[in-house]
């Protein structure tokens, strides 16, 4: 081979069509994804990626245009976002959880073409959630299963059906097209503006940083990978069937978290990688059945939260089996993964750290001056690497706010790094709190519950939970001195808002403790929910 053809087929690798076409290559017949029973090979997924880049080309989707994908863990989302991509369009994921007017900003802000969404799904049909919200720019409307109920909107098999009016030669041109630093997907995530910001991220350091990630946590070729992180979060996307794919594993897609249908999965497919949130194992642990199932097959995993106790580190090790746990730390600015244990570290190292930085990745903590601090003490944590985003979707300030002159994006978490140069993450600057694994804002939800009639003033802030992690806590002063009936509150929230953003907790307060500046402190704040809660947790 030529240098000039060598360099390109090198190049093409790091697109994410041209790494399928090269896994499609070496794996052609083993299975790419089994579902319910289905089996999709490669070399099927392959084609079928293709036919739904044609339909979508056929739909008017030019390279860089957005495609959403609203759905939840299912093989057409694999052949929808590896359409999208092989178009040489940009994918954008949202959140199942997500309300209607929540996504519609988000496919407004976008200008999303086309959006595939799942039809009915947790007793909601999703088209009818944007009743009246959607955007003029979103053209056309893919509905998956078997309900379409807009006589304008395409089901799955017409929108395949589509491919036949693009000429598969014009296809193969796109593809060809697509470089390694184009964008390859535009994933959304909250910050302390309360508004949701559009990640850009490009082809090659997804490719790159998952293929070293893989390496580490044991996925392998022919290893059988249980995915019950959603597909619309870097975990279950880029941590997930991307890097299943890059392997020459094989997918299995898994909906919705429910333990005993985990575990009668694992045993009859022989699952042997499965990564998730410790709320995910907890709850397998808690299982009553948990020692009638089979889980010999489980063989590696990868969790993953500002804490980690290390019994849940041993038990996965011992009471399920899994040889190689690890722990890692990463965000959606920086592709999803920057460090990460190896398997072979002691039990606390694994539970008490994220480990060490990904190759190509540099990990500092600062200062108030922006100035290193040595091993053992804390400051903000700042990453450098070739995975770090390109950027905020048409947002300069938020961009430069966020990644220095020098190229060190600033993460807004505080942690320390030890002599060995692993990091442990100690509290966040920016106002965060995890639920189950999902990144909740304050600022998002308060702006949100701010349109409650009833609430004049209102402060969110996290909460530890043992099954969740944390849990948000809702702190209202009402107006008017009406008396918030709670339930009837949840349950606007509920209509409202995801349902991992919806406070457990509502405590109503005369006012909120502000400073000179009035503006909630919200470390005062903390005091008086934890000494509230505590009292409403005594025996009468």
């Amino acid at each position: 081979m030529s240098n000039i053809n060598q360099s390109a087929a090198q190049e093409s690798w790091q697109t994410l069509p041209g790494m399928l076409a090269d896994v499609a290559g070496r794996f052609a017949d083993r299975a790419a994804i089994v579902e319910n029973g289905r089996s999709i090979s490669y070399q099927q997924l392959q084609q079928l990626s293709r036919e739904a880049a044609r339909a979508l080309m056929t739909l008017g989707v030019q390279a860089g245009d957005r495609v959403a994908l609203w759905a939840p863990n299912l093989s057409e989302w694999i052949v929808a976002a590896c359409g999208v991509h092989a178009a040489g369009a940009v994918l954008v994921p949202l959140n199942t959880r997500m309300k209607g007017a929540e996504a519609a900003d988000i496919l407004e802000r976008s200008r999303a073409k086309v959006l595939v969404s799942v039809g009915d799904f947790l007793n909601h049909y999703y088209p009818d959630l944007l009743g009246g919200l959607r955007p003029a720019t979103l053209e056309h409307l893919v509905v998956l299963g078997d309900k379409v109920q807009a006589s304008a909107d395409l089901s799955w098999e017409q929108f395949m059906a589509r491919a036949a009016g693009t000429d598969a030669q014009a296809q193969l041109q796109r593809e060809a097209q697509i470089r390694p630093d184009d964008t390859a997907d535009l994933m959304f995530t909250s910050g302390t503006t309360g508004r949701p910001k559009g990640v850009m991220c490009a082809h090659r350091p997804t490719i790159l940083a998952f293929k070293a990630w893989s390496e580490v946590v044991g996925l392998s070729e022919g290893s059988r990978y249980l995915i019950v992180n959603p597909f619309f979060h870097t975990f279950g996307y880029k941590a997930g069937w991307v890097a299943a794919l890059l392997q020459g594993a094989t997918v299995y897609p898994e909906q919705v978290f429910d333990a005993d249908a985990i575990l009668r999965r694992i045993e009859s497919d022989r699952i042997s990688f499965m990564p998730g949130p410790p709320t995910l194992f907890l709850s397998m642990l808690a299982h009553p059945g948990l020692k009638n199932f089979d889980l010999s097959s489980m063989q590696s995993s990868v969790t993953g939260a500002s804490t980690v106790p290390p019994i849940l580190i041993r038990r996965m090790r011992e009471e399920l089996g899994i040889k190689n746990v690890t722990t890692a730390y990463g965000l959606t600015e920086c592709g999803g993964c920057a460090t990460l244990c190896d398997p072979a570290d002691d039990v606390g190292t694994v539970a008490n750290t994220c480990g060490k930085a990904l190759p190509g990745t540099e990990v500092r903590c600062v200062d108030e001056q922006g100035l290193p601090v040595a091993a053992g003490e804390a400051g903000e944590v700042l990453l450098r690497g070739y995975h770090i985003m390109q950027g905020y979707f048409e947002d300069e300030q938020a961009t430069a706010e966020t990644i220095d002159a020098d190229g060190w994006l600033h993460t807004g978490d505080v942690g320390v790094l030890d002599e060995r140069g692993y990091l442990r993450i100690t509290d966040r600057l920016k106002d965060m709190f995890i639920v189950g694994g999902f990144n909740c804002y304050p600022a998002e939800i308060e702006r949100m519950l701010s349109n409650h009639p009833d609430v004049a003033q209102v402060a969110v802030l996290g909460v530890a939970d043992e099954r969740m992690g944390e849990v948000g806590c809702a702190c209202v002063v009402a107006r008017n001195g009406v008396r918030l009936d709670r339930e009837a509150f949840i349950a606007w929230c509920r209509a409202n808002m995801a349902n991992y953003k919806v406070p457990r907790f509502v405590l109503q307060l005369d006012s909120l403790p502000v400073n000179a500046s009035n503006k909630v402190q919200k470390r005062d704040l903390v005091q008086i929910v934890k000494a509230k809660l505590e009292a409403a947790a005594q025996p009468a």
